[in-house]
């Protein structure tokens, strides 16, 4: 599919949504303060980015993202590439992470603000659980399904530990690896949003309730759509570095990425 094809295609789904967006305000069933309309909401996102308001918060936010996702990824990487290595460690450690995994990075925030007080912490906290354990898994997962014939060629040249997971099983398991990275961003962006709505005074989470709390509906739906092109852009950056990764360690990129 072109880029002019695929941006077609995004011009018409937002078409789509905005024109049932329009006749659902103009069928009258919500009152502007309930629903407003496209238009208001264009002019919300005016009046943030006119007087600075978006732009304060995404900061805060985008550092916060950013400390706690790069920790979480660097951290499951190195993890993952040892632990799917070692069978019989994972064996152990499976487990727990099975145990961790499914709880709700917001179910520890009472704990995280015991822990580590409130400010920016307990956000970067969040955002590293919420995004580890995509990463950890599609890493072993993939450390797993490695084929032999590259351990076996490594053999035969010579190479031995560390440059085996550097030159051999890390170039071999980032392409699955990549899948993990997307999914953890999502799950962060997420609940980077969630922990700000209920534990700080800055950031898009915090933009959002703030609005509410005024009974302001235009910038609140202002604040979503904003945190939505937010979180698309986030996603298209893990793609260009997942491509540059690529022409670094010569790692062939999947077909239509």
């Amino acid at each position: 599919m072109t880029k002019f094809r695929k941006f077609i295609n995004v011009v018409i789904g937002l078409g789509l949504l905005l024109i049932g967006w329009e006749a659902v305000v103009l069928a009258g069933e919500y009152e502007p303060s309930l629903l407003p309309s496209p238009l208001m909401v264009f002019k919300g996102i005016q009046e943030l980015i006119a007087n600075g308001t978006f732009f304060t918060h995404i900061q805060v936010s985008l550092l916060r993202f950013f400390i706690g996702y790069s920790i979480a990824v660097l951290l499951a990487i190195f993890l993952g590439l040892i632990l799917g290595w070692f069978q019989k460690i994972w064996d152990v450690i499976d487990p727990i992470v099975q145990v961790l995994r499914p709880i709700s990075p917001v179910a520890w925030f009472p704990f995280i603000v015991l822990w580590l007080g409130i400010g920016d912490i307990p956000a970067i906290a969040i955002i590293f659980i919420a995004a580890f354990f995509p990463v950890l898994l599609s890493t072993v997962s993939s450390v797993k399904k490695i084929d032999k014939t590259y351990l076996k060629v490594a053999r035969n040249f010579g190479i031995k530990q560390p440059f085996v997971f550097t030159k051999i099983i890390f170039p071999a398991a980032f392409p699955n690896i990549v899948t993990g990275l997307h999914l953890a961003l999502g799950s962060a962006w997420v609940f980077l949003v969630s922990g700000e709505m209920v534990g700080s005074q800055s950031g898009l989470g915090y933009l959002i309730i703030d609005a509410r709390n005024s009974m302001r509906t235009d910038l609140l739906l202002s604040g979503i759509i904003m945190i939505g092109v937010s979180g698309l852009l986030l996603d298209k950056l893990i793609t260009l570095f997942e491509k540059w990764v690529g022409k670094t360690w010569g790692i062939p990129s999947e077909p239509g990425r």
